[in-house]
């Protein structure tokens, strides 16, 4: 049987202050709203995650929030005086709650990647797309080439990197094409693209998009179909369980669901909940599901993930670089 994978993860939303405006997000709040997650929060659903057996930890963030006005009033409240230091304080804490640390925190420079690669194991940001659509035209961070370079950039430090395209926000079929072409070439040039996402648009109340309709099955089948052809075969194709069927898309090439929480709801599609490990075991007939890590099994063997995650990635990989099988499903 063919071997699917997956990761078991906790979603920690660092702050969802973000300089970003995109049509459809829900994630993002404004300056009155926004929150940056406390200590104590943050340790609770660690603790939680390590109870539940998951080995990721994953941080998401807007993008540059420091340059948003009124930040720094969030900061200090949390008692801390830099947003990158803050991030380092949260990721020490993930390591000592034996969670492997994976970061989405948009377009960073490079010194801020040097500071923080140390502690992930893999990090990743969504292209999205290499249009240029309306749905971003609030959103300066969502420049393609910008997005591109900085995809470059995590190649050039061999951070193992997740990226993908969202699917249905006003972009073309030739676009999809393009922004998976492009994403194949970055492989090819580096070698650090772990997996792309084929995500779906989901609409959300209360955002410019809600009246969009998102794409159908066959859409979604059609776009994994497309990257499974165009990536290298190394690179693997990742869909997102809770907002499509999976099987129909591991037929059409999919190998991976990516992190399913047993303990924190999915914070981008937040009313959209993770199908339990012992559904998907049941409908996924045909399939050998196995959890891995949040870094793949020859980036282990490349030693290219953190510094100071290499001792928690050798105790709970096992021989084959997955999940250690006495802890599988």
């Amino acid at each position: 049987m063919k071997t699917i994978t997956y990761s078991k993860n906790i979603f920690i939303p660092v702050t969802d202050l973000c300089k970003n405006r995109c049509g459809y997000c829900s994630f993002r709040k404004d300056i009155a709203e926004a929150r940056l997650i406390s200590r104590s929060e943050a340790i609770r659903l660690m603790e939680e995650g390590s109870l539940a057996g998951c080995t990721e930890a994953l941080f998401t963030l807007g993008e540059s929030p420091w340059t948003v006005p009124g930040f720094e009033g969030i900061l200090s409240r949390a008692g801390a005086t830099d947003m990158l230091d803050y991030m380092v304080e949260l990721f020490e804490l993930a390591l000592e709650h034996q969670l492997l640390p994976h970061t989405n925190a948009g377009i960073l420079d490079e010194d801020d990647l040097h500071r923080i690669m140390p502690y992930n194991a893999s990090m990743g940001l969504m292209l999205e797309t290499t249009a240029r659509l309306a749905a971003h035209e609030h959103s300066p961070g969502k420049d393609p080439d910008l997005r591109l370079n900085y995809i470059a950039l995590a190649g050039r430090l061999r951070i193992p990197f997740t990226t993908g395209i969202l699917i249905g926000i006003g972009e073309s079929w030739r676009d999809r094409i393009e922004a998976l072409c492009k994403i194949a070439d970055l492989h090819r040039a580096f070698g650090h693209i772990q997996e792309v996402i084929i995500q779906p648009f989901d609409p959300k109340p209360k955002t410019a998009m809600e009246g969009v309709a998102g794409p159908g099955m066959e859409d979604i089948c059609r776009a994994v179909q497309a990257a499974r052809k165009i990536l290298p075969s190394d690179v693997a194709v990742q869909i997102p369980p809770n907002l499509a069927d999976p099987l129909p898309l591991l037929d059409f090439g999919a190998s991976d669901l990516g992190g399913i929480s047993p303990v924190t709801v999915d914070g981008i599609n937040p009313e959209k909940p993770w199908p339990r490990l012992e559904e998907l075991h049941k409908i996924l007939h045909g399939y050998h599901l196995r959890e891995r890590l949040p870094v793949y099994p020859r980036f282990i063997d490349l030693g290219w993930h953190g510094s100071k995650t290499h001792e928690l990635v050798s105790r709970h990989a096992g021989e084959d670089g997955l999940r250690a099988k006495k802890y599988i499903f």
